[in-house]
């Protein structure tokens, strides 16, 4: 029986694997389940600038993923933030990205071997098992010598055809490895998690997330040796020293909307939270249902997939005039891709068009191969309502569209790397409207948020000054 007075303030372990598609996700999502099941307050993490994975984490724990990454913050930043997070929970889950040792710099910057060093966090590995027998034991060697600074400390076996290929598996690695072998999954398509063309589906949008969840459970609670996994969890070094300021909540000065339903959902915890400590009050508004706007000071649009949504985004067409209308008098918005795509005149996919909201005189096409993916860098070139002139940001793109226009239109942002709307620019400016394939987070950009809320409450003490003198 696991208990939940642990021995340390917040055990942690990264799920690894030598390389994507072995079955992270699955295994976390698993053990947040079950680990929460019996009363543990987890809290789950991602490796890397992710929004759908976390998706399916925040799901199984009924607590915000929040995700560390070395590119997106500092070292200090991203231990703040592990450390913030881990105040009031008694376990933290970190899923890992791509392969353990597989970073942006030559030494592994960026790796989930990275995080887990800066946290102090061990490994537990997931080894896809297909096709493969004693081999497993020369790999799992090569990865626990290959950085002796990594506490490789289980193995998690993946896609195990039967109890003859479990038996080869395990006694080759109790032979050669010494590290213990914590549970052994079945090749079991109800571990499966439904994909489409960006990857996963995001948990919100599917209307058989519990069932699903429940299911990965189920298996991972009869195949691991949960008490062994919480054991090697409790040997987590104590994280370098930090120092964390507590958020201290302040009265709102401003209401920002924020579009978050099914079509937007892209967003990182601590974004909202920065606006929250910046002054704003959130109002959350429904892309598809909510005719109007709110009463706002402003609007913030994050990612998500407006594609799949085309109809009902068009259908909603009193929504889509207000925010038109709004933006046109003046009213201070903030759109990261697919925010950036609604904002447009169109969007075509699949042979159909469907008109948007048009405050970008562009229109939107999806195509069948990404067009911008991985991490940005870029340099604030025109002015803008955010941003001085000068200013380097760092952020990250997963883009399928692309934007087609005659009319000229202003950016705010030169790439210096990543591809943006075309290779060379990001970051359309129109009024107050501020709208980019690259999304920021807020850890390594605070002032973003303190920006947009300064630029929303400069906003309306104007528009209120305006309607004053016309009285």
């Amino acid at each position: 029986m696991l208990m939940k007075n642990l021995e340390t303030a917040c055990p942690s372990m990264v799920i690894a694997a030598p390389q994507g598609r072995s079955g992270k996700t699955t295994v976390s999502v698993g053990l947040c389940a079950a680990f929460s099941q019996i009363g543990l307050s987890v809290q789950p993490f991602k490796k890397g600038p992710d929004y759908i994975d976390p998706s399916w984490l925040s799901a199984a724990t009924r607590a915000n993923c929040h995700n560390l990454d070395p590119f997106l913050m500092t070292e200090e930043k991203l231990l703040a933030c592990f450390k913030m997070a881990c105040l009031k929970s008694d376990l933290a889950i970190i899923e890992g990205a791509m392969g353990l040792y597989d970073g942006l710099g030559p030494n592994g910057e960026g790796s989930s071997a990275h995080v887990a060093k800066l946290i102090g966090a061990p490994v537990i590995m997931i080894i896809n098992t297909t096709r493969m027998t004693r081999s497993v034991a020369a790999m799992v060697n090569g990865y626990r010598y290959f950085d002796p600074d990594i506490d490789i400390s289980g193995i998690i076996l993946n896609n195990v055809s039967g109890s003859r290929h479990e038996s080869k598996l395990v006694s080759a690695i109790e032979e050669h490895c010494g590290i213990p072998v914590v549970g052994t999954l079945p090749k079991d398509a109800r571990l499966n998690i439904p994909e489409r063309h960006l990857g996963l589906i995001p948990s919100s949008e599917s209307d058989k997330a519990t069932q699903i969840i429940g299911q990965i459970q189920r298996i991972v609670e009869s195949h691991l040796n949960l008490d062994q996994v919480l054991s090697i969890a409790r040997n987590a070094r104590a994280e370098r020293k930090v120092n964390i300021e507590p958020r201290e909540p302040i009265p709102a000065v401003v209401k920002i909307g924020i579009l978050r339903d099914q079509v937007f959902n892209f967003y990182y915890p601590e974004n909202l939270e920065a606006l929250q400590d910046a002054g704003a009050e959130l109002i959350f508004i429904n892309s598809l249902h909510d005719r109007k706007l709110p009463e706002i000071d402003a609007l913030y649009i994050g990612g998500g997939f407006p594609e799949l949504f085309m109809e009902e985004l068009e259908q909603n067409n009193g929504l889509r005039q207000d925010i038109a209308q709004a933006a046109d008098k003046g009213l201070p918005m903030y759109a990261e891709c697919a925010g950036l795509m609604y904002l447009c005149q169109s969007i075509e996919w699949r042979g159909k068009q469907h008109e948007m909201v048009g405050i970008i005189p562009a229109n939107v096409e999806i195509n069948q191969k990404p067009q911008g993916h991985g991490y940005t860098v870029v340099e604030i070139t025109e002015e803008n309502p955010l941003f001085p002139i000068g200013t380097v940001l760092r952020g990250h793109e997963f883009h399928y569209s692309k934007l087609s226009w005659s009319d000229n239109l202003r950016f705010a942002y030169r790439m210096q790397r990543g591809f943006g709307i075309d290779g060379i620019k990001d970051g359309i400016i129109h009024k107050n409207v501020f709208a980019a394939y690259t999304h920021l987070h807020s850890t390594g950009v605070p002032e973003w948020a303190k920006a947009f809320v300064s630029l929303a409450l400069k906003e309306r003490q104007h528009q209120t000054s305006f309607a004053a003198l016309n009285i």
